[in-house]
């Protein structure tokens, strides 16, 4: 077994230490298995320095080239899967399994936009005789990024692949929680040839980065994955200095189990989804409005399952779960449960954090809840699910719209009619309908109202990352 690597900046295609860092805490036990360096204002400035540099290359290196090193850095990623999945688990505590499909998932952006950096086509206008007017899209230039603790590599690989497809240069700041997944990023492209400067690495107090980064002249988008509270604040600062920002925010997944669904299946499947990545996941699904008629039977089976979820270190055989990241996610699990249950909703499952070291917390069920819990307004990060029966398939809709988030939402029926009404009608980003996942490479993703803007992924996620620059040409004067 590998050990946890030594944690380094990566600033114009050299690695740095620093003199402050913070320590890299192992969720299962509560060890400390890693220090990670924290950039000064001199490092944020030699990134930006960098990061021009770079992009003066990028820019001009063919769409082919800059294909061959996105396809190049995912094999290795690919090659690396263990020792990369290994330091995966022992930072964020995901089972190994769970921390594998991360890496393979990462790689697949990269290869996916490898494609997308050679499809980045303009078009001519039709207009009079002796006049063109041609479309092009070009890079951006400098990317600042900011991605969570919640998937370590695969969700600064969604930006890294956009913006370095696209032929920007991007300075990313990871996770301080969970650093060592962008950092064999890092590697990877290091390895793989891609210029000094494209690619810079730094991690720190995110307060500070941020309203340092953000400011700056050489920076040209801002790109963000987190909560929205914290997208709000990037996005008003970012408006100070009217730069674009892609913003994918939190969101409260809703799904609607209909009457023809068949409700065992649906149950099973919806309990194992809930414990992926223990519920941090910004697309979990969390608010189950189930039809009445089926609800009995869906609920059974969905705490049959989930009470059969192995938890422990993800490093040990057949665990299905890991811990929470951190002891906050411990406590707002317990606050959301004690609010519900005290305003009468049933605890059927869970609820109780088990006494021993680590940030563990069990697959946990409310049903019955009323509209005033705190958890039917506020994504919980967590394994906890909640169930409640509706009538029909409006008030379903109903009910599953009515909060400020719409980022991802799932629906069970085998109604063509129901799928016509449930694709008009959910307010999300992505619907997914008969299966709970939310988005692949080749798919964009989203979403809306407090949810966020813009796309990552799919043919629309590298336009993000490009400016629309329209050239008229006469012939002759």
């Amino acid at each position: 077994m590998s050990n946890y690597p030594d944690l380094q900046l990566y600033i114009g295609g050299a690695w740095r230490r620093t003199a402050e860092t913070l320590p890299v805490i192992n969720p299962a036990d509560e060890s400390v298995i890693g220090a990670v360096p924290v950039a000064s204002t001199g490092d944020l400035d030699a990134a930006l320095e960098a990061a021009e540099r770079g992009f003066a290359v990028w820019r001009k290196t063919s769409p082919a080239r800059r294909a061959e090193v996105l396809r190049k850095a995912a094999a290795l990623l690919r090659e690396r899967i263990n020792e990369v999945a290994t330091d995966i688990t022992r930072e964020h505590g995901k089972p190994f399994q769970q921390a594998r499909l991360e890496v393979i998932r990462g790689a697949e952006f990269f290869e996916w936009d490898a494609g997308e950096a050679q499809r980045t086509y303009g078009r001519v206008i039709p207009s009079e005789p002796g006049i063109r007017y041609i479309v092009h899209h070009q890079p951006i230039g400098t990317v600042a990024a900011f991605s969570p603790w919640n998937f370590p590599m695969s969700q600064p690989a969604r930006k890294i692949a956009g913006a370095l497809a696209a032929g920007c240069s991007i300075i990313i700041k990871a996770a301080e929680e969970t650093p060592a997944g962008c950092l064999h990023i890092a590697r990877a492209f290091h390895d793989a040839g891609l210029p000094a400067g494209v690619l810079n690495l730094v991690f720190g107090i995110p307060t500070q980065i941020s309203e340092y980064l953000i400011p700056q002249e050489q920076v040209r988008l801002i790109a963000f994955t987190g909560s929205t509270a914290v997208g709000r604040t990037l996005t008003g600062l970012a408006s100070r200095y009217v730069k674009p920002t892609l913003m994918e925010l939190g969101g409260h997944a809703p799904v609607i189990v209909c009457d023809d669904a068949d409700p065992v299946k649906a149950g099973i499947a919806s309990a194992i989804r809930k414990v992926r990545n223990s519920g941090q996941v910004c697309t979990s699904p969390t608010r189950f409005f189930v039809h009445e008629s089926v609800y009995k039977p869906f609920t059974e089976a969905f705490i049959e399952r989930a009470r059969a979820v192995k938890v422990g270190n993800g490093l040990e055989e057949g665990v299905e779960m890991g811990p929470v990241a951190n002891h906050r996610r411990v406590e707002a699990m317990e606050m959301l449960v004690a609010d519900a249950v005290s305003k009468g909703a049933k605890l059927l499952l869970g609820g109780e954090r088990p006494r021993n070291s680590g940030y563990f917390y069990p697959p946990t069920v409310l049903a019955d809840l009323p509209g005033d819990a705190r958890v039917m307004r506020e994504e919980p990060f967590g394994p906890l699910a909640v169930i409640n029966p509706v009538s029909s398939l409006e008030e379903a809709i109903e009910k599953a719209n009515g909060v400020p988030f719409g980022l991802a939402a799932y629906a069970f029926t085998n109604s063509a009619a129901n799928v016509d009404q449930i694709t008009d009608d959910l307010e999300a980003g992505n619907v997914s309908i008969n299966t709970l996942e939310a988005s692949v490479a080749e798919t964009p993703f989203g979403g809306v109202k407090e949810s966020g803007f813009g796309r990552e992924g799919g043919a629309e996620g590298i336009l993000h990352y490009t400016v629309i620059k329209n050239v008229s040409h006469r012939m002759a004067i």
